[in-house]
């Protein structure tokens, strides 16, 4: 077995393991609502991580806009489960709204990425930021319903849409989408957790893959050997974008009513989430997953320390980057390393 398969598989055995251990402390009572309602945001917020990183650590160029595709993934999925939600059984319906967002959400970073990945650096942070606020800002302002005449959208209020009385306002401006099944639950999200990790693993490892990153370490390079870069780069793009829709359906069918607020689909989320992928380690996708778990529940279970909570996190936060990017830490890391694994310290400085 290589090494990136014992990896791999290490990574899949932490979240089963850290999976099975929560769900037996459920059972036994041992863990509080308050915690157990945390489970499934700190999944798909994982999930969003992992598809982050797909873009900044394994394509090198650096995304500002997967709080957008959350928000797509998350509205596309819930206009699907309401109006199926007397017609399909909640299984069901929860795999083919899981279906349609992750391909809503695929095809618009499709669509965004031909004109955004011309561009390099600054400029492709700045444009896909731009792209996050003008969709949260364009459902903000959306009325959409629906009746036995067809669809009604209107961009002024609720009235105007002109809805018979057997219609349904699907999505109420500002106020968002209500009435959202809740199919969700924390076993689901570590499944789809797994999936994604499964799909950015097998991306790193294969000849796809492969060509991405050396597009990433020099593009000049990688072009002048044959690799079509717009076409990679495209791939990559998608999938994160896709992945990221993923956990967009885990949010909307978490909570009964979704609105394309700061708070959920902000610019601070995609910075949140891109501090997940930093401290985690740009290019390590289980340091993604890692990271946004803990510093997910960090702010949460500190909050019986009022006023100080916050210190704690940031303190937190420094020392994280110290140990994952200090270069006396990293060596010191090795030295440690070196203790309990001599042959292997031996290989490398033979290479």
């Amino acid at each position: 077995m290589t090494k990136e398969k014992k990896r791999t598989l290490t990574t899949y055995a932490i979240v089963i393991a850290v999976w099975a251990v929560i769900e037996i402390l459920m059972r036994a009572g041992l863990l509080s609502s308050h915690l157990q309602g945390l489970l499934v945001p700190m999944v798909y917020y994982a999930i969003t991580a992992v598809a982050l990183n797909i873009c900044v650590g394994i394509l090198g160029e650096l995304s500002l806009g997967h709080a957008g595709f959350m928000c797509v993934g998350a509205f596309s999925s819930a206009l699907f489960s309401l109006l199926t939600a007397d017609v399909l059984p909640g299984g069901l319906r929860f795999f083919l709204a899981l279906v349609v967002g992750t391909a809503v959400t695929a095809l618009i970073g499709f669509l965004i990425g031909i004109p955004v990945l011309r561009l390099n650096g600054d400029y492709l942070a700045i444009v896909t930021l731009a792209f996050g606020e003008i969709i949260k800002n364009l459902l903000n302002a959306i009325y959409l319903g629906v009746d036995s005449a067809g669809v009604h959208v209107s961009m002024q209020n609720q009235m105007a849409l002109g809805l018979q009385p057997d219609g349904q306002t699907l999505i109420n401006g500002a106020m968002g989408v209500t009435g959202i099944p809740h199919d969700s639950n924390f076993t689901l999200s570590v499944v789809l957790l797994l999936l994604a990790l499964f799909i950015a693993q097998n991306l790193i490892h294969s000849k796809q893959g492969r060509a991405i990153m050396s597009i990433r370490d020099n593009r000049i390079a990688a072009q002048s050997i044959g690799i079509n870069v717009v076409r990679y780069k495209m791939m990559a793009f998608t999938i994160s974008a896709a992945i990221a829709g993923m956990a967009g359906v885990l949010f909307s069918h978490n909570i009964s009513t979704i609105q394309a607020t700061s708070q959920y689909f902000g610019y601070n989320v995609s910075i949140l989430i891109l501090v997940y992928v930093v401290l985690g380690g740009i290019g390590n996708i289980r340091g993604s997953v890692i990271a946004a778990c803990i510093l997910y529940l960090l702010p949460e279970l500190l909050r019986g320390l009022n006023k100080y909570r916050m210190l704690i996190y940031s303190i937190v936060l420094i020392v994280v980057m110290i140990v994952n990017w200090a270069p006396a830490a990293i060596e010191k890391r090795e030295k440690l390393a070196a203790k309990f694994h001599p042959a292997k310290s031996t290989e490398k400085k033979e290479a």
